[in-house]
């Protein structure tokens, strides 16, 4: 995961996430609605929802925006029908991605996912094909500048994360996604700031990316997570931080 890390730290450093708010506010609506529509509207007994509705305000999303997106996922409003889709394929140098989409339309989803990745040096796979590479996590990031790993790691292991990893610019801190939320909240209770915190898929192990393959992983990532149906892309790439912002100049 460290690779995506990093390129997310420095996305947010050239404030290209402020740039991309109003898409950042359609993804997590989308997410609350669904979230809510599976397991009701009520964040206290819906472990989903709760996680969704917190994301949202860490965006500073209005209430009445996150109330109206659980109404419509409740039914009380009229909304958008979305279905959950995951796909799975190979990015330059053999680089395992999975996509997690929610959309109204699955043929004109496929097509643009299909698309994006060929354009890209990339292939989609099978179903099943890379997920076994992955396991879902808690992971919570960390800007290196902001706080020392010592600091980090007491925190950490007494809430009973998993690990803390040193990814060059960032700090990942792992927790199972049982645990997470309790060690998210030992972070805010401390108030050590982080840079995101959310339930992932962590790869186990890396492919390293340099010159032309690093660059086109880079065009993929963007690209993927530019259409308004991908809530979140996650590879096992790892490119150095000195060539990442480069390409990202």
């Amino acid at each position: 995961m460290s690779g995506h890390s990093k390129w997310a730290s420095i996305k947010h450093k050239k404030g290209k996430a402020d740039a991309q708010r109003g898409q950042v506010f359609t993804k997590l609506i989308k997410e609350i609605t669904v979230a809510a529509r599976m397991g009701g509207g009520d964040p206290e007994g819906n472990a989903r929802l709760r996680s969704a509705v917190l994301a949202a305000k860490a965006q500073n999303m209005p209430g009445d925006n996150i109330t109206r997106a659980i109404k419509k996922g409740t039914g009380e409003l009229e909304g958008t029908h979305y279905e959950e889709f995951t796909y799975e394929g190979y990015g330059p140098g053999g680089v395992a991605v999975m996509v997690e989409v929610m959309t109204d339309n699955k043929n004109r989803t496929t097509s643009d996912i299909r698309r994006i990745f060929t354009r890209n040096a990339g292939n989609l796979g099978e179903a099943g094909c890379v997920s076994w590479m992955f396991e879902k996590k808690g992971l919570i990031v960390f800007d290196k500048a902001k706080t020392t790993e010592d600091a980090l790691m007491e925190v950490a292991l007494d809430a009973g994360a998993e690990d803390v990893n040193d990814s060059e610019s960032v700090w990942e801190v792992i927790a199972s996604a049982a645990d997470f939320e309790q060690v998210k909240k030992a972070f805010d209770e401390r108030k050590l700031a982080y840079e995101s915190a959310q339930l992932s898929m962590v790869p186990q192990t890396t492919v390293k990316l340099e010159g032309k393959d690093a660059e086109h992983m880079l065009k993929l990532m963007e690209q993927l997570e530019d259409s308004d149906d991908v809530q979140h892309v996650y590879a096992n790439f790892d490119i150095s931080l000195t060539e990442m912002e480069k390409l990202s100049a």
